[in-house]
């Protein structure tokens, strides 16, 4: 260990040069994997998905050669994670770290796949914190503000695994083992492990540049012309930028998750990324081809029951003539295109009103924003709603026994054969109670700040307020959907699968993991050419338009053309006949085994392997390379 190691501070014992043991001779066997993230069991961000994903998936057949890496915490451990003994070498490094002042948890991540896992407690080490980030300035340069307190845990939890995966390493004996860091977060120990010269063949793999992010959020533009430290330091992240410049220039293989960060990141970080990693997803085949349009039909009732409750007592339209789009992320209203899409759904209901296709659109904007709670108004139709539904399922019972009585007597019953006195009063005044005079509202929940939210400012310039005599309807959900939800009690991916188009033409994208979960469930979905998936899909699939994995073009486009193209395809969406959307659904899951895990899974083994192949002579025979696709 070094004088900057967490187990040297914890002991209070002078800088030796312990370092890492050596191996001697070329290893032999499948090499040990880890995996090291800031979000392993807790989701903090979108490299949750990708981890997750990827276990889930089977693209880690390593099984015991494979262990992620995260920080502990015990909120989210208690849903995510059991305890298990761990496997030799992990147990032996475990062991040393405990004995020597360090809390390591070990065990599973309770999702498909159930990955070993690695749980580092920082609580204990905080108190040193200010030694280590006196050794990260001393021994690399990165100073860090004493104002940042999540960076200060980040900066615990890179020393705390620089020091874990250093004791492994000294366990291999004649193994050979790779270290994997995703994002800044997670890779504080990247430039700790190089500085102590241990030789782990490492692999980062940033999925979106710091500079990048910033520069895209306060709508500057040009970023490839701008000096990366020099934006890092104006919008005061410029010791987590140096962290993770650190990281790019320490790893043997940098990697990204698409070729539009890759341009950003060599601008930036100084590095052109030697793999690109595109991401994917844990894909469920059918065995029959039908089988994911009943599901699609399914879901689509579970929304039909939401806007009924919401639309109805204001006013009533045919559900067998309604069409569900929505688009959905973080909250970043030009960077998610969200004002793409407000103004898109504007120019639909002009269009719709001037040449009617007889369809009625309910448009969904669903991005967590702040709000106080639900809206009274929405939880009170939501309430009457249900009231009615149990209602009528109560006198459907006395009605069907009332129906067979008639017919057995040898006569077809009247409306007075089936329906009582008290059965009519229940009903008119449920009807009477039901109706309402207010337009429904447009946001469900109680917005804090809701003359500012720049939604609700562009809807309300739009005169998008769900009047009666509007096409498109809008319906704005602050809050992640899940089923608990008292207003659209449904789990994420039974919304997806019960609309018809999702629309995410992003400004600003690494990847895109929202359009590629609409594909791989059959359901047509609107991109970007400034996004990494909508670039990946514009690359290998040339007739993508055609197929409903539709590419808005953005690079070097007006607003107002932008806004003119995704017209144009809600509008032909919403002219297709029930039969010409079902084919346009059969057409779109035809390509969804094309963003398999299984499928993408070939990238990481080739970094990996190049990362191998640096350290060891025999990296193609200790890591084969397998099937897969480009």
């Amino acid at each position: 260990m070094f004088e900057g190691s967490v187990l040297r501070i914890l002991e209070g014992r002078p800088a030796q040069n312990e370092g890492a043991t050596a191996m001697t001779g070329q290893p032999i066997g499948p090499p040990l994997i880890l995996e090291v993230s800031w979000e392993v069991c807790s989701q903090s961000g979108g490299i949750y998905t990708v981890l997750r994903s990827k276990c889930s998936s089977g693209i880690e057949t390593c099984d015991d050669d494979y262990c992620l890496v995260g920080p502990y915490r015990e909120s989210a451990a208690k849903v995510e994670f059991e305890s298990e003994a761990p496997v030799e070498p992990i147990a032996k490094a475990a062991e040393e770290l405990r004995s020597r002042g360090l809390q390591v948890h070990c065990g599973r991540w309770v999702v498909s796949g159930r990955p070993r896992v690695v749980l580092i407690d920082i609580t204990p080490i905080r108190a040193h914190l200010e030694k280590m980030k006196y050794y990260l300035w001393r021994d690399l340069g990165i100073g860090t503000p004493g104002d940042d307190p999540e960076t200060d845990d980040i900066i615990a939890f890179g020393y705390a695994a620089a020091d874990l995966l250093t004791a492994v390493h000294g366990h291999l004996a004649d193994r050979a083992m790779l270290a994997q860091f995703h994002e800044w977060q997670g890779a504080v120990a990247l430039p700790l492990l190089r500085h102590r010269n241990t030789p782990i063949p490492t692999v980062f793999t940033t999925h979106a540049t710091l500079v990048g992010r910033s520069v895209s959020a306060s709508e500057e533009e040009h970023f490839g012309y701008l000096n990366g430290e020099t934006v890092a330091d104006k919008h005061g992240i410029g010791h987590r930028f140096r962290i993770e410049r650190a990281a790019a220039e320490s790893a043997d293989v940098f990697t990204t998750v698409s070729d539009i960060t890759a341009r950003e990141a060599e601008y930036y970080l100084g590095r052109r990324p030697d793999v690109v990693l595109p991401n994917g997803l844990n894909l469920e085949r059918f065995a029959a081809p039908h089988e994911f349009q009943n599901l699609h039909q399914e879901c689509k009732g579970l929304i039909h029951e939401f806007v009924m409750g919401h639309f109805f007592p204001s006013y009533t339209f045919d559900l067998d003539h309604t069409l569900y789009i929505f688009t959905a992320g973080r909250y970043e209203y030009r960077n998610k295109g969200m004002d793409v899409f407000v103004q898109s759904l504007y120019e639909l209901n002009k269009r719709l009103k001037a040449k009617p296709t007889g369809v009625t659109v309910v448009a969904f904007i669903v991005a967590p924003a702040p709000f106080h709670w639900l809206n009274v108004e929405t939880l009170n139709r939501q309430a009457m709603f249900n009231e009615l539904r149990d209602t009528c399922e109560s006198i459907r019972e006395a009605l069907g026994r009332r129906l067979f009585l008639a017919v057995a007597g040898g006569r077809l019953p009247t409306t007075e054969d089936l329906l009582d006195d008290d059965a009519r009063i229940r009903l008119q005044r449920m009807i009477h109670a039901w109706q309402r005079s207010l337009l429904p509202t447009i946001v469900t929940h109680d917005l804090k700040d809701d003359v500012n939210d720049p939604v609700l400012c562009h809807l309300r310039r739009c005169n998008l307020l769900n009047a009666p005599d509007d096409p498109v309807k809008v319906v704005f959900h602050p809050e992640f959907i899940t089923s608990t939800s008292p207003v659209l009690g449904m789990e994420y991916d039974q919304f997806v699968r019960g609309c018809n188009l999702g629309v995410f033409p992003s400004y600003y994208e690494p990847w895109g993991y929202t359009p590629m979960e609409c594909i791989v469930r059959g359901i047509p979905a609107v991109t970007s050419d400034l996004s990494g998936f909508g670039a990946y899909v514009k690359r290998h699939f040339p007739d993508h338009d055609a197929n409903g994995l539709y590419i808005a073009r953005r690079q070097g486009i007006c607003f107002d053309e932008i806004v003119q193209q995704i017209t144009d395809w809600l509008y032909a969406v919403a002219s297709m006949s029930l039969r010409e959307r079902i084919q346009l659904r059969n057409r779109v899951e035809n390509y969804a085994e094309f963003f398999d895990w299984r499928k993408m899974a070939c990238h990481y083994r080739t970094a990996r392997r190049t990362a191998i192949g640096k350290h060891h002579s025999n990296a193609d025979t200790i890591f084969p390379e397998v099937a897969g696709t480009e």
